[in-house]
């Protein structure tokens, strides 16, 4: 739901903002790799995020669309739920989306996530949804 792929200027942006992710907040976004061959085919993790003006811990996760409708979101963002309920102590987590983006608003369910809330941003409807621990 990206609207084109990263530039090499916009992959470096990520890449320092990840980075930096990890040394401020001891986490970011992990990649995903097909277990038969190691293959990368997205990323997921946790990000703080300005979900409707707050800065909350957010669990994201980007799939390349030739992988969609595998499980490997979910099974992904389950992982992720673990590990940071396990090892963070944040008691609540979150994820957002436009509300037109169906596939990752039903991972966020899948993962026992629960619709929270919509909110407008610039025009662009989004949804939140979170999970306590």
């Amino acid at each position: 739901y990206y609207d084109k792929p990263y530039d090499e200027q916009g992959i470096n942006r990520w890449l320092n903002w990840n980075m930096e992710s990890y040394k401020k907040n001891g986490f970011g976004l992990w990649a995903i790799e097909l277990k038969t061959t190691g293959k990368f085919i997205g990323d997921c993790g946790i990000t703080y995020q300005n979900i409707d003006n707050e800065i909350l811990p957010e669990v994201g996760y980007h799939l390349n669309k030739n992988y969609h409708r595998n499980g490997y979101a979910k099974e992904a963002g389950k992982a992720v739920l673990k590990w940071a309920f396990e090892n963070t102590s944040f008691s609540k987590l979150y994820s957002y989306m436009t509300a037109d983006n169906t596939p990752s608003y039903k991972t966020a369910l899948s993962i026992g996530m629960k619709y929270l809330k919509e909110y407008d941003d610039d025009g662009v409807k989004h949804y939140v949804c979170m999970i306590e621990k």
